[in-house]
């Protein structure tokens, strides 16, 4: 697997900068989003879209809860070869007062790769697109208190169910694993 680190951090959109920027609460280490859409034109209609968030809460130096939520997207080159991976992490203020069921944190995931789904629409066009999420469907686990509300809102928002644990490798794994690599 190839992984696509950023070359230039920018503030959604603005001006280019070297590090993460902070603006209020928030964190962002972004990608160039027009690298994407033209990385995903230029492949062939048979290449593959994969969609995945995460999240991370920790404490901070402030004594207050944070969350790393990462979104990374996979494109698999003509469905069967390598694959490219690019992603971006944000960090926001954590208000989740339950960390055993992290229904706010979770459906923020949920939010943010629907988000870069619709983002991704027009260049995924006809190829095949998968969003996944990292919540457990089994009730032992805390992230399934959202499993109806996660799968509803990808269901109204990109028409097609998405995949969550043990088949959502792109939240489990790409993303899970992107944020320790963009963050070093």
């Amino acid at each position: 697997m190839v992984v696509h680190q950023p070359s230039k951090l920018t503030r959604t959109g603005s001006i280019p900068a070297t590090r993460s920027i902070e603006i209020g609460v928030i964190v962002s280490r972004e990608f160039n989003l027009d690298e994407v859409i033209q990385y995903i034109n230029n492949s062939s209609p048979t290449t593959s879209v994969y969609i995945g968030a995460d999240s991370e809460r920790y404490r901070g130096r402030d004594d207050k809860w944070y969350a790393d939520y990462t979104v990374a997207i996979v494109v698999h080159m003509d469905s069967s070869r390598g694959c490219r991976v690019f992603g971006k992490v944000d960090t926001e203020r954590d208000y989740d007062k339950r960390h055993d069921r992290p229904a706010v944190r979770l459906m923020n995931e949920v939010y943010r790769a629907s988000q870069m789904y619709i983002d991704l629409l027009e260049a995924i066009g006809d190829r095949h697109c998968e969003v996944h999420l990292d919540i457990n469907p089994d009730e032992m686990h805390g992230s399934s208190c959202v499993i109806q509300q996660a799968t509803g809102y990808i269901r109204g928002m990109c028409g097609f169910a998405p995949k969550v644990k043990p088949e959502a490798f792109a939240a489990s794994y790409a993303a899970d694993r992107l944020k320790e690599i963009i963050a070093a």
